[in-house]
């Protein structure tokens, strides 16, 4: 009996630690692996290395995690069997009332292991690895740095790689969009980490790309020039339905400029200022 939730109990263990490992491997960010890279921290470095060549750690995650379940239900299934035979010598053994068949007692251990199996090592430990993959990424890094170089020293990575590859190698792409820049400044803008502006700007300078040049300029029509020795007074008083100007600056006016004034409201926040320090 004892050995029965041994079994048990290091099949669900194995399980969940994999389990773990792979949500916490694959929900890291690069932003968060260049950020401790930043702050000089040597795990983060290695952690580089597993997001790089990810398929290595994957591989050998998910087969120690198949190898667990497999061996697992065998082991159990075998010792529930002898746990059987142990208890019901006489083959009449019984449960309240109820005739216990060697049969209807691997089945009810299958049954538990099952679903023992589904909510503590996979349910449990992938919300636990994706709720907190940023405090589990170093001890994860440190894991998976320990058992790779003995799945390549046996070989068994080499193996396991080919029979990948056969399906075809998968080429590194970028995991980054222009639209992804744009939708992330959109969401830091809901949880209040930048603020509106900020989120525009940001959205704007994506979007600048593909803004032709045409679009953006200003038409003639709406320019305004002056002669490079007219001062601004001359040009104010003969521009008298040009919006931007206020008169109350003009008196504190008196350098010389030449004037080219879109109807933009940068332009007119850049001359107020200017007009300001005058």
């Amino acid at each position: 009996m004892g050995l029965l939730f041994l079994y048990g109990f290091l099949t669900i263990l194995l399980s969940f630690l994999c389990s773990i490992l792979e949500a916490v491997l694959l929900s890291v960010n690069p932003t968060f692996i260049k950020i401790k890279i930043k702050d000089g921290l040597k795990y983060a470095e290695d952690l580089q290395k597993l997001k790089n060549s990810i398929d290595e750690p994957l591989v050998i995650i998910l087969t120690l995690n198949t190898i667990a379940h497999t061996v697992g239900a065998i082991l159990v299934g075998v010792q529930a069997k002898i746990t059987y035979a142990t208890l019901n010598v006489d083959n009449t053994y019984s449960l309240f009332g109820l005739q216990v068949t060697e049969e209807s007692l691997i089945g009810f251990v299958s049954a538990i292991m099952t679903i023992l199996v589904l909510i503590l090592s996979e349910i449990i430990p992938k919300t636990i690895g994706a709720r907190y993959w940023d405090k589990l990424a170093r001890i994860t890094t440190v894991t998976l740095m320990s058992i790779i170089p003995i799945f390549k020293i046996t070989g068994v990575l080499w193996l396991l790689k080919f029979f990948s590859n056969i399906a075809g190698k998968s080429e590194r792409k970028s995991i980054f969009k222009r639209e992804d820049i744009s939708t992330l400044a959109e969401i830091a803008e809901e949880q209040g980490v930048i603020k509106e502006k900020d989120s525009d700007f940001i959205k704007n300078i994506v979007k600048l790309q593909n803004v032709k040049l045409r679009e953006i300029m200003t038409p003639s029509s709406v320019i305004k020039s002056a002669d490079m020795d007219s001062t601004i007074e001359d040009f104010y008083s003969k521009t008298k339905s040009f919006p931007f100007l206020e008169s109350q600056y003009i008196q504190k006016i008196k350098r010389k400029l030449i004037i080219m004034f879109s109807r933009t409201l940068y332009w007119n926040t850049l001359f107020k200022k200017m007009v300001k320090r005058n």
